[in-house]
């Protein structure tokens, strides 16, 4: 009998040796930051650049009420500049977060729970959602010319709530969307409506995500909504780091 079960026994400790082993949920979980921050976080910074000033330069935006622009830049920067990251081909790796001191989770302790507090850093697990969302995008391999259209489908959003001029801003992006679809492309028919979904994934990223990732090394606890009306109506307003230099 012993004998007999000796294979058995082997066999058992030999599947569960070859089972793939499953990732542990909590590592999902851990804080992480960027590998090279200079480096990213200099790229970002101009790719955001360039995002603003596409939305400067485009006439129709111009002609909107100043409140208008300010909620239409609040809700669509992130897609923008994620986009923008998309046609620069940015590409970035994380790293574990260094643990915060104890000073640190004495002040945090008096949150809530399952409030994140202001600043948090990003978790593996929505980076991934998020480096998902770009490669999605960098597969597609989009042209200039969509690009540009994209950008005012989504710029235009008249879904955000307190617009004054709705009606017009939900026409310019029909005709964003319309321009679009007149590309020719070889796969016309289906590319343009999942291009379409690709960037309403986008938008579902948290802009929290998005600053804290690439911009919280620039900003330091500075409001990032207040920066962008900053770069909207006054481009001096960025902040400068010392190894960030504006563009001339």
């Amino acid at each position: 009998m012993r004998a007999e079960r000796q294979p058995a026994i082997l066999y058992t400790l030999l599947s569960q040796e070859l089972r793939p082993r499953q990732q542990c949920p909590c590592r999902q979980r851990r804080a992480v930051c960027l590998r090279t921050p200079q480096l990213t976080c200099r790229a970002a910074s101009h790719v955001l650049l360039k995002t603003i000033s596409f939305v400067k330069n485009v006439a129709a935006f111009r002609l909107l009420p100043r409140e208008d622009q300010l909620l239409l830049l609040d809700g669509c920067w992130v897609p923008l500049f994620l986009l923008g990251l998309v046609q620069e081909m940015v590409t970035f790796e994380v790293m574990e977060a260094p643990a915060p001191s104890m000073l640190k989770k004495i002040l945090l302790s008096g949150q809530s729970k399952g409030q994140e507090p202001e600043g948090a850093q990003p978790t593996l697990a929505a980076v991934q959602r998020l480096q998902g969302c770009l490669n999605s995008f960098w597969r597609l391999d989009l042209s200039p010319s969509e690009f540009t259209y994209l950008r005012g489908a989504i710029l235009f959003n008249p879904d955000i709530p307190g617009l004054r001029a709705a009606l017009y801003i939900e026409s310019l992006q029909r005709e964003a969307q319309r321009a679009l679809r007149e590309l020719p492309h070889p796969e016309h028919r289906q590319r343009v409506p999942h291009t379409l979904r690709l960037a309403a994934s986008l938008g579902s990223v948290p802009a929290a995500l998005v600053t804290a990732l690439f911009f919280r090394p620039v900003i330091g606890d500075a409001a990032m909504g207040e920066l962008l009306a900053e770069m909207l109506f006054e481009v001096s307003g960025w902040p400068q780091a010392p190894w960030l230099p504006l563009p001339r």
